[in-house]
């Protein structure tokens, strides 16, 4: 049976959903391609219709994540107020909804200790992503009146990411949730984004 472009192409975004998934749950390393077309209702042999392999299967996923994290940003994020953009974007970051929704949260908590390990394609496609996600927290702090936005958005973001990934580590809930909550208030004060009500 012959297919057209759109089915394929809607064939492909079902396997990198399935991807991207797979990889913030178990890691780049624990991706297994027979399960992820299984899951994606397809057999294991039409994934080289696709990618070229697992690695290319990686990468794609990869900025199928971060095209995702961008997505909540400007939907968390909306609206004319950056202050206001900014401080709900820190509550959805830095909350224990997205510390525990690993299969669906940002890709740098979930995948900054793996990537170092991986080849040079999924490492410029997370670079990519760490990029968009800076710049888009520097636009938002510029408006917000913030000197060296582009810096001040690296360090937002860095700070943000290492609370995530830290939370997840500890085994001790109560130590989790106050690692959020300094890392929150932290932000907060900062940044200028206090006193919202």
């Amino acid at each position: 049976m012959r297919y057209d472009g759109d089915h394929k192409s809607e064939t492909r975004r079902r396997v990198l959903k399935e991807a991207a998934r797979e990889i913030r749950a178990k890691g780049p390393g624990g991706v297994g391609v027979a399960g992820i077309m299984a899951r994606a209702g397809l057999t294991h042999g039409g994934f080289y219709a696709h990618f070229d392999s697992k690695e290319a299967l990686v990468a794609a996923a990869i900025e199928t994540m971060f095209e995702s994290a961008g997505r909540r940003f400007d939907a968390t994020a909306a609206g004319d107020d950056p202050r206001a953009a900014l401080r709900a974007y820190v509550d959805f970051y830095l909350s224990p909804g997205h510390r525990d929704a690993r299969e669906h949260g940002c890709p740098l908590p979930a995948l900054s200790g793996d990537l170092a390990r991986l080849d040079p394609e999924a490492r410029t496609r997370f670079g990519q992503g760490v990029a968009g996600l800076t710049a888009r927290l520097a636009d938002a702090l510029g408006r917000h009146g913030m000197a060296d936005s582009e810096a001040a958005g690296g360090s937002m973001l860095a700070e943000m990411v290492g609370a995530v990934t830290l939370s997840r580590a500890v085994a001790d809930p109560a130590q989790s949730d106050a690692i959020l909550d300094r890392a929150r208030a932290s932000v907060i004060a900062r940044f200028s984004l206090g006193d919202m009500q």
